[in-house]
């Protein structure tokens, strides 16, 4: 008589990486749509999961959204990257300007990591230790090749990424390209076309009041 042998049980490793990549990519949709203030809750019904798979995955939020927003984060410096490395420094400029813009504006998560960074600290590290350093030195070849106002910073560029967001907050779902028209109004502001500029008032923001400004203890009233 045979015996038959009982069937091997599923490997648990390979059910966890699949629940963690379902995870991920609800995550991507729900914080995309409704931003980080989207709960884990949220994200296990989008994932049809429930909300204690996620949290065995993922201790907290913070946790997603630092795995979530590590690797499109990194996506925008290599953006900073290849345009430092641009022929034309204005096309270079530019054109970081115009793809950082699309990605944040596309994706509600990323911009407010990116820019009001609340959750885990992905985008505080990354945007102000590799992105910040970066733009500096794109804004720097733009001032010393003569096509950009030669009073102009990096964190400068900063602000004015978040005016544009701003703008596509604005547009929302009636006009997803209004942010485009602010970026090219300000672009027109910041090259030196004119013989003479009026000075700017007050000085730029050094990269600690820029950080300080982002906090969420600064954005939240000091609470």
């Amino acid at each position: 008589m045979t015996t038959l042998e009982a069937p091997e049980p599923r490997p648990l490793r390979r059910d966890a990486e699949r629940n963690r990549q379902r995870i991920l990519a609800a995550a991507v949709e729900v914080f995309a749509d409704r931003g980080l203030a989207a709960t884990l809750d949220d994200v296990a019904h989008h994932a049809g999961l429930g909300v204690g798979t996620v949290y065995r995955r993922f201790a907290d939020k913070d946790a997603l959204v630092e795995a979530l927003f590590e690797e499109r984060i990194r996506d925008l410096v290599g953006l900073a990257e290849t345009a430092c490395a641009a022929t034309d420094p204005w096309a270079g400029f530019v054109g970081y300007l115009e793809a950082a813009s699309a990605r944040m504006a596309t994706d509600r998560g990323l911009r407010e990591a990116v820019l009001t960074p609340r959750h885990g600290q992905v985008g505080v590290t990354l945007a102000r230790a590799e992105l910040g350093p970066r733009v500096e030195r794109l804004t720097a070849r733009c001032r010393d090749a003569g096509v950009l106002r030669p009073d102009v910073a990096g964190t400068d560029v900063a602000t004015l990424l978040h005016a544009v967001q701003a703008a596509a907050d604005i547009g929302g779902a009636a006009s997803p390209q209004h942010w485009r028209r602010t970026l090219g109004l300000l672009l027109d502001g910041l090259t030196p076309a004119r013989t003479t500029h009026h000075p700017l008032p007050g000085a730029p923001l050094s990269d600690d009041e820029l950080h300080e400004a982002l906090s969420p203890r600064r954005r939240a009233g000091g609470r």
